[in-house]
């Protein structure tokens, strides 16, 4: 970085050496040619005759001549050369401050938002690299942040227009109970049914418009502690029976023993329930989902299998993004926020991992790798004192292969 500005650093020495050089030879021939030269009789007669003119004696005229002016000699050359130096670094400073005008040009480029990309002299070309990355980086995030408030503004639409299709239902199966007590009890049980399902949709529609608001206005902090990974993931599947069972599916749950972690379990189990609820809505009736977690490399993988339609390649690098949605419809049915992938990324990486998706004609495969405990615990070193505070959570012994079956 330092040989960088080499080129900016040569210049301005040059003009340094420059301004030194062309003191030295002003002031050389000011002192051999006039000072010393043809003026040096008449400057001192010039001064004698001034203080005679003002009444002093010409002796002591002389006397004063030779003690301030005849003997300081040496001061007022170096006197003189530095009034010298000054002017003409003065006059240098005018080239150099072009470097200051450049860059100012440069901002001012950024400021105006011009298409033009920043251009500037040969020295300063590592600014010119820099503030070009700078305004490469300002239009991306200023596009980022157009895409993202068209995507929620969007979605608040779609989210609004859903709202009125199961309160619209509700509202129906409800006035239908009233305006008929006498209806029979089968057909009654089954309005009733209906108007709570739909009840339950109104109430997650509406926890998706706090979740476009929390995720725009809250930083995600996490509290770490020491986590059981093969319960967790056990814990979860088991929690998810009853929406498996809706759709006929399977779960097979094939994890390694105590795989342990350090991590917040809250934002966890919210990113493994995302993903695995993201397998539930898009994959094929009937089929088997599954969850297998080992250690590799000194991570843990854990990766999320379902049958299901092929993601093509261009969704699988926005799927994680926030406010989208794999089928871009409105359905009630699978239709969300779109912030659930997005917020799963964000929480894995907090965590110092990462996630992708892969998929292909047959299946869809999340991909999710954290840090192991072992791993964290080199990282931190001797830190001893960021272990004081944790705890152990998800405790209990564990088998390796559980499957979870609709009946």
């Amino acid at each position: 970085m330092k040989n960088n500005y080499r080129k900016l650093k040569f210049s301005i020495l040059l003009q340094t050496v420059l301004v030194t050089a062309l003191t030295v030879l002003v002031g050389g021939v000011l002192l051999k040619f006039v000072i010393d030269g043809i003026y040096n009789d008449s400057f001192a007669r010039f001064f004698v005759d001034a203080l005679v003119f003002l009444n002093v004696n010409e002796k002591t005229a002389i006397h004063l001549y030779w003690k301030l002016v005849g003997d300081n000699k040496t001061f007022y050359m170096i006197v003189g050369y530095l009034i010298l130096f000054a002017l003409f670094f003065y006059v240098a400073l005018s080239q150099m401050t072009k470097y200051l005008d450049q860059i100012d040009h440069g901002i001012e480029n950024i400021i105006s938002e011009s298409t033009d990309p920043i251009h500037l002299i040969t020295e300063l070309k590592p600014i010119e690299i820099r503030l070009n990355e700078i305004k490469a980086t300002l239009k991306r995030q200023e596009l980022e942040a157009t895409e993202g408030e068209k995507k929620k503004n969007d979605l608040v639409l779609f989210l609004a227009h859903d709202l009125k299709t199961p309160l619209t239902s509700i509202v129906a199966y409800l006035t239908m109970l009233e305006d008929h007590p006498d209806m029979p009890e089968e057909e009654r049980e089954a309005y009733t049914h209906i108007a709570l399902e739909k009840s339950i949709r109104l109430g997650e529609l509406i926890n998706e418009f706090f979740d476009i608001t929390r995720y725009n206005l809250q930083n995600i902090e996490l509290e770490p502690v020491e986590i059981d990974l093969t319960m967790m993931l056990e814990q979860l599947a088991d929690e998810l029976y009853g929406v498996l069972q809706e759709k006929k599916l399977t779960c097979e749950v094939d994890v390694e023993e105590d795989l342990m972690i350090y991590g917040d379990p809250d934002k966890l189990a919210r990113v493994f329930d995302n993903i695995l609820r993201n397998a539930i809505a898009y994959c094929y009736a009937n089929t088997e989902i599954r969850i297998e977690a080992k250690i590799k490399d000194g991570d843990i993988e854990i990766t999320f299998t379902n049958a299901g339609d092929k993601i093509p390649g261009d969704m699988l690098q926005t799927i994680f993004e926030k406010f989208y949605r794999v089928d871009g419809s409105r359905s009630t049915g699978t239709g969300g926020a779109g912030l659930g992938l997005a917020i799963a990324k964000q929480i894995v990486e907090l965590h110092g991992g990462r996630i992708l998706a892969k998929s292909d004609d047959n299946q869809t495969q999340f991909v999710v790798t954290l840090p192991s405990k072992e791993k964290t615990e080199q990282k931190e070193g001797s830190k001893d004192e960021v272990h004081t505070h944790r705890r152990l959570a998800f405790r209990g012994k564990t088998g390796r292969g559980k499957r979870l079956q609709s009946k």
